[in-house]
């Protein structure tokens, strides 16, 4: 709870991953991936509570395991190739009314950006209710500028993204940001509802592209675990 606010995190974790079978809880840097989320929805100092939504008995076992909740099952129509994440999330939050648990802002930490830490999810919550904004998510700056970007004309010519000259000094570029799938809160009011947009949240919490990696692919997941070894070994340091 943060300034009398209750808030909900979800962790939606469906079985049906196709890029990387059983995604949720592949083994990364030695633990299954559920569990670095789990890990900081517990470091957080703010949230009420924080649950799994997954229609896989597995992915209940092991997030059961170590130590998460998940209080109910997703229903399998939820859970499709199709299904939207705020499906899962409103089905959560309407589980959860219908034996009396109510919340004033939902957050979706999504599993596969576990560099992401309890401090992220507190900053955010803190700025979010601050402001009494309705929706916020996490953003990162890009490293693809959109100013180089361009597409093609049907004859062929190239057309820029961006009105704009891209004849200058990289540094003077303007700063853009995409959403990094780290973290959304959605407040929970008359218009929260399945045509909610998770990533259309009007508030920006800014994070540093090292923690917000969001795994697609086996790359990525090298790329994770070069940095889970690197905060490995500053911890070791740290202790000597």
């Amino acid at each position: 709870m943060y300034k009398n606010k209750k808030i909900l995190a979800v962790i939606p974790a469906r079985g049906g991953s196709k890029g990387i079978p059983s995604k949720n809880i592949f083994n990364v840097g030695g633990q299954p991936l559920i569990k670095y989320t789990i890990d900081c929805a517990k470091n957080s100092k703010y949230l009420d509570r924080a649950v799994i939504s997954t229609d896989s008995l597995e992915i209940k076992r092991v997030a059961e395991e170590y130590g998460g909740d998940v209080p109910f099952m997703r229903p399998a129509e939820l859970a499709l190739d199709t299904s939207k994440t705020i499906d899962s999330i409103v089905h959560a939050v309407n589980t959860l009314k219908e034996i009396g648990e109510e919340y004033d802002y939902v957050m979706i930490i999504q599993n596969t950006v576990p560099l992401r830490k309890g401090w992220h999810v507190d900053e955010s919550i803190e700025k979010i209710v601050d402001s009494n904004e309705r929706s916020l998510v996490s953003v990162t700056e890009v490293e693809q500028h959109p100013i180089l970007m361009r597409t093609l004309n049907e004859d062929g010519t190239l057309k820029n993204l961006l009105p704009m000259s891209s004849t200058m000094r990289r540094q003077d570029f303007p700063k853009f940001y995409k959403v990094d799938g780290a973290i959304a809160i959605q407040k929970i009011d008359e218009e929260f509802n399945l045509d909610t947009s998770i990533n259309d949240g009007k508030l920006a919490y800014i994070m540093e592209s090292k923690y917000s990696i969001d795994i697609d692919n086996y790359i990525d997941i090298k790329v994770i675990e070069y940095y889970l070894e690197k905060e490995r070994e500053e911890e070791s340091n740290m202790m000597r």
